[in-house]
């Protein structure tokens, strides 16, 4: 006779990871205009990871690059499907959960302070635009021709550094006061 194996998730872990997977798809679709348009999407992933903590952040947001990657659209411009994963910018896309990965080897070794929180998200963002952008040069360069690291980076990275910055700040704050109001069980 079998025994079914016991999940190492209750179900009001995958409920809020399905919560949240929601939430980055719906930043996703969210454009802020201005002179460089932005989404909300690393505001997602950051809130994400601030409320969930590392290992449910990073099942999340791997949720949602599956998603994106079996077509559903849920990257920015509603879109999704292998081909705008492995476009240009979708290194920046693997970079949310090579940044969810991150936060969580800062949550392991630090714990889940505040100030912690704060800069995990931080350094989280700069291997996020690491990624990102090596992944940008090299199809670039495949594709078109070979480009300067400081190219790449006014146009990807530069223009979005106080948009990044706000989305921080603002994940981080929510974060806060979300874990005020979810049990202690739950996350």
């Amino acid at each position: 006779m079998l025994k079914a194996k016991k999940s190492k998730f209750k179900t009001s872990d995958i409920v809020l990871m399905a919560m949240f997977t929601a939430i980055i798809c719906i930043c996703s679709w969210i454009c802020i205009p201005s002179a460089v348009p932005f989404t909300m999407q690393t505001f997602g992933v950051f809130l994400t990871v601030g409320v969930l903590g590392g290992k449910k952040g990073s099942l999340s947001i791997l949720t949602y690059i599956i998603l994106g990657l079996i077509g559903v659209p849920v990257f920015s411009g509603f879109t999704g499907g292998i081909g705008k994963l492995m476009g240009n910018t979708g290194g920046y896309i693997i970079g949310f959960l090579v940044s969810a990965l991150v936060m969580w080897a800062v949550e392991a070794i630090f714990g889940r302070k505040k100030l912690v929180m704060l800069f995990s998200m931080i350094l989280g963002l700069l291997v996020c635009y690491a990624f990102g952008t090596a992944w940008f040069m090299v199809l670039y360069a495949r594709n078109t021709g070979a480009v300067g690291v400081w190219t790449v980076l006014t146009w990807c990275v530069i223009p979005y550094i106080i948009p990044d910055a706000l989305k921080i700040l603002l994940s981080f704050v929510l974060s806060s006061r979300l874990l005020k109001y979810i049990d202690k069980k739950l996350v």
